[in-house]
């Protein structure tokens, strides 16, 4: 019976799953309910907030919501809305929590964060403001052995992961530590239970979006059916904190990318995700791999639905006892660059509170959000990247303009038509914008008759920064060479843009090797989406 009623209830939320794919969601793009794309998110708290001495938390919340809202945030991320009475000690360590709302126990609002009005003021205040309220919830787990707790799951009846063997009759996801803490959403009781809470805090406590904890732990169609009864326009995230070879060696994601894994969630969750490709490369890449994020894929389809940060509760320092988790936190001289990055960049981003109002960064985020806000860059804008300088260098394409950031780059000029707007620690960090939005499109240039010695190579040179606004050291190497001595490559550059340029023959090994050039006048192109261009010695 408990196999037939979890069996029913997957085949209802498939079926709800496969009518939404074709439903056009109106306000949001591609199916993906990231609220337009346009959020730049606040996570509300830290690790330590339920434990700030002399006032709630909440009670911070409604006194700085008009700050928040004149700093440039839409959404806020909410902690966890329900009690949690938990706590836990570690000797060896001398570190200490519980009450975060990680483990809570009922539905209950007084919460360490502050009282039930007290949430209900700060979702109000907020809300005047036009800053949205994202709650941070957790249908995964629970604390199901705290005395005097309203919501009354008995054991053995299919309510929790271990109630029977194998657990897969009972649980779609992963477990959560030992799994005697795990709840089976599966089930239509504990289903309805999330279904109708999450809408009590929809009615009753403000919530514009919900941010789902560990959503390994129960299937991604289960948020979307959940999503559907909340609001199907709503803004939605999941937090999906796994690296590929962390999954069975039977699971497809195990030899998947982060990418792919998050790419799958969010197709059949219809959420936005947090970026954790791009964290992974921020944490263990160059600067010039945090192209390989979600929101640098070239597909605007994913570039929408990533949820770009620098670091959150769990990964980052916590202000208060012991730092807070920190299991992953980016060190403190990238910090300052990844924030440029995510904020001139596609995604949604998300801003940790400490970074903006705990330590001295807040300054450089507001300057970076109305940088963002005056080009009009949103989760889906166009990006490219320019792998002919040192460092990152990126182009984004927002509706009221394009910016070009450079972060520990040999690029110091942006050309013709750019204004700097951003120019901090050292030039390490330096951002352009031009008034026009010029999509970028891909443009084949060849250059005939370029005969070389062993070593040298045929470089495109130009105006622009995309063509080395002609610099040797920074021109473009040509490396399709089938019909020798005829050279050719593509090079995505702004359209509707008149260029010149020309051929020109160096050194592969010496960038400031003397150049030999093609002669005559510089070729003369006007781009335009599979335009081609050729040169000649």
């Amino acid at each position: 019976m408990k196999s037939a009623i979890c069996l029913l209830l997957l085949a209802l939320l498939g079926t709800q799953n496969a009518a939404l794919a074709t439903e056009d969601l109106q306000g949001n793009t591609a199916g993906s309910r990231n609220d337009g794309g346009d959020e730049i998110i606040l996570q509300g708290f830290h690790w330590n907030s339920s434990r700030v001495p002399g006032q709630s938390w909440y009670a911070i919340l409604a006194a700085k919501a008009a700050t928040i809202a004149q700093d440039g945030f839409t959404a806020i991320w909410m902690p966890p809305p329900w009690r949690d009475g938990s706590k836990w000690a570690d000797a060896a360590s001398g570190t200490s929590g519980g009450g975060e709302g990680y483990f809570w126990q009922d539905f209950n609002k007084n919460s360490q964060y502050g009282s039930d009005d007290q949430l209900k003021q700060a979702a109000a205040a907020l809300n005047k403001v036009h800053v949205k309220p994202i709650y941070d919830v957790v249908p995964n787990h629970m604390n199901g052995n705290f005395p005097g707790q309203e919501v009354q799951l008995p054991k053995g009846q299919s309510f929790w992961r271990d109630d029977c063997q194998p657990v897969s009759q009972c649980d779609d996801g992963e477990g959560f530590m030992t799994g005697d803490a795990d709840l089976n959403t599966a089930n239509p009781r504990v289903f309805e239970m999330f279904k109708d809470e999450f809408a009590n805090l929809r009615d009753h406590y403000g919530a514009q979006g919900l941010r789902f904890d560990f959503v390994k732990g129960y299937a991604a169609e289960r948020v979307d059916s959940w999503m559907q009864g909340f609001g199907t326009q709503r803004f939605c995230v999941g937090e999906l904190w796994k690296a590929p070879n962390e999954y069975a060696s039977d699971d497809w994601r195990s030899k998947a990318s982060w990418q792919d894994a998050l790419k799958d969630w969010s197709d059949r969750a219809h959420c936005t995700v947090f970026d954790f490709a791009l964290k992974e490369r921020m944490q263990n890449g160059a600067l010039a791999d945090w192209r390989h994020g979600l929101n640098g894929n070239p597909d605007p389809r994913w570039r929408e639905v990533a949820v770009t940060f620098v670091d959150n509760h769990d990964t980052g320092y916590s202000p208060g006892p012991n730092g807070g988790q920190h299991h992953w936190a980016l060190p403190e001289e990238r910090r300052n660059q990844a924030y440029a990055y995510i904020l001139t960049s596609p995604g949604t981003p998300t801003v940790y509170w400490p970074d903006m109002y705990d330590w001295p960064r807040g300054e450089l985020i507001r300057k970076l959000i109305r940088i963002r806000r005056d080009a009009g860059v949103k989760a889906d804008s166009a990006i490219s990247f320019l792998g002919n300088y040192s460092g990152l260098v990126a182009r984004t394409t927002g509706s009221k303009g394009t910016l070009l950031i450079a972060l520990g780059s040999n690029l110091s000029a942006a050309g013709s038509g750019f204004t700097s707007v951003l120019d901090a620690d050292d030039g390490q960090i330096r951002v352009w914008r031009s008034a026009q939005s010029h999509a970028g499109v891909e443009v084949t240039f060849i250059c005939n008759q370029s005969v070389t010695q062993p070593g040298e190579s045929v470089y495109v040179v130009g105006t622009g920064a995309e063509l080395g606004e002609w610099k040797p050291a920074h021109a473009i190497r040509l490396t399709d060479t089938s019909a020798y001595p005829s050279w050719k490559g593509v090079v995505r550059v702004p359209d509707q843009q008149k260029l010149e340029w020309k051929c020109m023959v160096r050194r592969e090994a010496d960038a400031n090797s003397e150049p030999r050039w093609q002669p005559g006048n510089n070729n003369v192109l006007t781009v335009g989406e599979g335009a081609s261009s050729t040169g000649s010695f």
